[in-house]
């Protein structure tokens, strides 16, 4: 079966001073633009806040897949869905009660996903596919743009594309995705891809996501 390929640059990355500008490099190239929401609880790290995340979404040219890397993630998933964004992915070490919230998001307007971080095994939340839109394998640990991407996720991968099934559910993965190892994570069932420090570390970011786009259809397909 055909997969139709998904490019999700983040902006984790990109100059954040000049963000309008780094957006439009890539908007027309991109099939969405990756939202990093981290609050310092969940992973060490932070990057946006609500107010902040809202004004992104709301200026932005593309849709906007948000990735919510925060704690109490159940009280404030469908806010990202209700100020516009297409796609809202909860993590399943953070959230209380997934299939509730993963609802929510869906009745707020948006797609749901579930983030699965390396330690967490994708058959414990395999029960919860039919309020799934989107699994996102992270294929770092999570917290921070340009780590080296884990191969040993793609047994992961794998696994979750067997679950999937003929659903129409799409697979993501985020973290060291680049030219080197696109391919590899396309070949072994991931349809949408998180790109950061390669495309926006690159000479030319726009062509980087055609490339990228290239390299996945061609071992998917």
């Amino acid at each position: 079966m055909s997969r139709e390929i998904r490019i999700t640059p983040s902006i984790l990355n990109a100059d954040l001073g000049n963000l309008s500008f780094e957006i439009g490099r890539i908007a027309a190239q991109s099939d969405l633009i990756h939202l990093d929401v981290m609050d310092n609880v969940f992973v060490p790290n932070f990057t946006f806040d609500f107010e902040q995340a809202s004004q992104i979404v709301n200026s932005c040219p593309i849709p906007v897949d948000a990735h919510l890397m925060v704690a109490d993630v159940d009280e404030i998933a469908a806010t990202y869905a209700e100020i516009g964004c297409a796609s809202v992915t909860i993590h399943a070490e953070a959230v209380k009660n997934v299939g509730s919230t993963l609802r929510s998001i869906r009745n707020a307007g948006a797609r749901a996903g579930l983030g699965i971080k390396p330690g967490t095994k994708i058959d414990d939340y395999a029960e919860f596919i039919d309020d799934i839109d989107m699994f996102l394998i992270m294929t770092v640990e999570p917290g921070f743009g340009g780590q080296s991407f884990m191969h040993e996720m793609m047994d992961k991968v794998r696994r979750t594309r067997s679950i999937i099934g003929d659903r129409p559910i799409w697979l993501q993965v985020d973290g060291g995705v680049s030219i080197d190892t696109i391919a590899e994570a396309a070949q072994a069932g991931a349809d949408v891809f998180v790109a950061g420090s390669a495309v926006f570390k690159s000479d030319n970011p726009a062509e980087m996501v055609n490339s990228l786009r290239i390299l996945a259809n061609s071992a998917a397909n």
